[in-house]
């Protein structure tokens, strides 16, 4: 029996810029994963309510290596499709954002499976982000991507770009031409193309990935143009309704049924409540979509608004994905929910086999760090969850550090850890950033820190709620103390710092080592729980 609703987000947490494709009776995908690694994450379904991690195929050197990638950096919008019995991924690195310039290199990649070893990267260009791949009923491919221009005076989005792809030169060929020079919301970026009833159809983001974001669509007779734009405006965006709970809806991929059902994914974000922040990052949601008696793409409700809740297809039901509340790291390889920062090689900072039963990390370089850190964490899903772990860990300097961290990047983050003053005992603190890079990342936060038993187990805990977070501490696991201080989760958010400094990520809840000693002294934790409430 199939599904009586399909709720949004339906894929929640740190889950950007939606790619989808469908493959017989499947359904796929692909979302950004900027300086997190594996890069990109798949999810597959069978009735596009009940979402399973399927593959993380950025996984290897060869395909993706962020070593010192700046915050919000790394991978951004992939493109998801399949023809020819392959699958194919097209996916930006992105070396720079601040500044005019922005170091963007597109890279495509093919699979016959979307859990497979995915083939050696091929570069495509350079010029801008967001490569979208179009597969045309005559049998050729198109490349699309926005062109960014770093000079001084000219609108830095300036326009989307089509050119050829050739698969037997593997390179692409023939004319750049700008086929869309986008509308007075600017920021056009995100293209895809759809060929139906003799029209092409270019569906683009716009309006920046902020509460201005929106969906545009226009169509032409020819690929290359020129596009008329779809008179009705934007196909949706929360832009004028502020209090609407899903925010910032823009940048959109559309799927079509085996029945001929259309249906449209996008980003959107939810507010902490009573702000304009989102410490859960963007978020996946879908709609219900259907193509008018004029020939556009319209949201089936009459409105731009995304909706909460929209109506299935009519597709088997199935059961949601399990979620991983308490791992015992018990498996030779960590959950592939489970993510790290920037590096291909995380057997030099981790390992589930030196202590089996335990995740033992290896301490690396401080939480600000861009090159190599002992950081693995999970998406925090829920504006209200709580976190705990279980830690062995015995310092032997001050610059030796391990514990629980909730973390959106290196300038944002509240760190509960274990270290020592002289080497002889074991203290308890708090170390936070509030985006500030200018100011360090190392803030004290409380009146002192707590003297621990100088051996064994130390119980870890962060409880969130809405905009506060409290750490409390346990010997047994059973009888915790709460630190004496409040902490700010407004601070861990892609909006905090103003228009000028937003990011693009989401908050993070996991565990890390720090030995800025350089001597790599580990820690041992014992298991993960990370419960959430709707």
């Amino acid at each position: 029996m199939a599904a009586t609703v399909i709720r949004n987000p339906i894929l929640r947490g740190f889950h950007p810029d939606p790619s989808i494709c469908r493959v017989g009776d499947d359904y796929y995908i692909a979302t950004s994963t900027f300086e997190w690694y594996p890069g990109v994450r798949i999810h597959h379904s069978r009735n596009l309510r009940d979402w399973h991690l399927a593959g993380c195929p950025l996984n290897r050197p060869e395909l993706l290596n962020m070593l010192g990638n700046p915050d919000s950096c790394g991978v951004w919008a992939p493109c998801l499709s399949y023809c020819d019995g392959l699958f194919y991924l097209l996916y930006t690195d992105v070396k720079r954002y601040d500044g005019n310039f922005k170091d963007t290199h597109n890279y495509l990649t093919t699979c016959e499976s979307v859990d497979g070893e995915w083939s050696d990267p091929i570069h495509l260009n350079s010029s801008g982000f967001d490569p979208s791949l179009f597969h045309d009923d005559n049998g050729r491919k198109w490349i699309l991507n926005m062109v960014w221009d770093h000079r001084p005076g000219h609108n830095r989005f300036a326009g989307i770009a089509l050119q050829e792809y050739s698969p037997a030169r593997q390179r692409l060929v023939g004319e750049r031409r700008i086929i869309f020079s986008g509308t007075e919301l600017g920021c056009t970026e995100g293209p895809h193309l759809y060929k139906r009833g003799g029209y092409y159809y270019l569906i683009t983001a716009e309006g920046g990935t902020g509460y201005n974001h929106a969906v545009t669509m226009a169509r032409s007779r020819s690929i290359g143009g020129p596009y008329v734009l779809d008179p009705a405006g934007p196909v949706i965006t929360s832009r004028h309704d502020p209090d609407w709970p899903l925010q910032r809806a823009g940048h959109a991929d559309v799927v079509e049924t085996g029945d001929g059902d259309l249906f449209m994914v996008h980003l959107v974000s939810r507010a902490l409540q009573g702000t304009r922040l989102s410490p859960l990052g963007r978020e996946t949601a879908i709609q219900n979509l259907e193509f008018t008696d004029d020939g556009w793409f319209r949201l089936a409700n009459g409105h731009v608004l995304p909706q909460l809740e929209i109506q299935p297809p009519a597709l088997p039901s199935g059961n949601p994905a399990a979620l991983l509340e308490h791992d015992d790291f018990e498996g030779r390889s960590l959950d592939p929910d489970y993510q790290w920062l920037r590096t291909p090689w995380p057997e030099e900072f981790m390992s589930l086999s030196k202590r089996p039963g335990w995740l033992r990390l290896y301490g690396m370089e401080s939480p600000g760090s861009l090159y190599r850190q002992a950081l693995v964490a999970r998406r925090m899903t829920a504006l209200r969850c709580r976190a705990t772990t279980c830690v062995e860990f015995q310092p032997d300097n001050f610059q030796q550090l391990a514990g629980l961290i909730v973390y959106y990047n290196s300038s944002k983050f509240h760190y509960l850890y274990l270290s020592t003053k002289d080497g002889t005992g074991r203290r308890l603190d708090i170390m936070s950033c509030e985006a500030d890079p200018a100011l360090g990342v190392v803030c004290p936060i409380g009146d002192r820190p707590v003297e621990l038993p100088e051996t064994g187990r130390v119980f870890l805990r962060a409880e969130i709620d809405g905009v506060d977070l409290v750490f409390s501490w346990s010997t047994d696991g059973a009888n915790w103390i709460a630190l004496d201080c409040t902490l700010d989760m407004r601070f861990l958010s892609d909006e905090y710092g103003g228009d000028s400094r937003i990011q693009f990520t989401g908050t993070f809840i996991g565990l890390c080592c720090n030995d800025l000693t350089g001597a790599r002294r580990h820690a041992d934790f014992d298991w993960l729980e990370l419960r959430s409430e709707p």
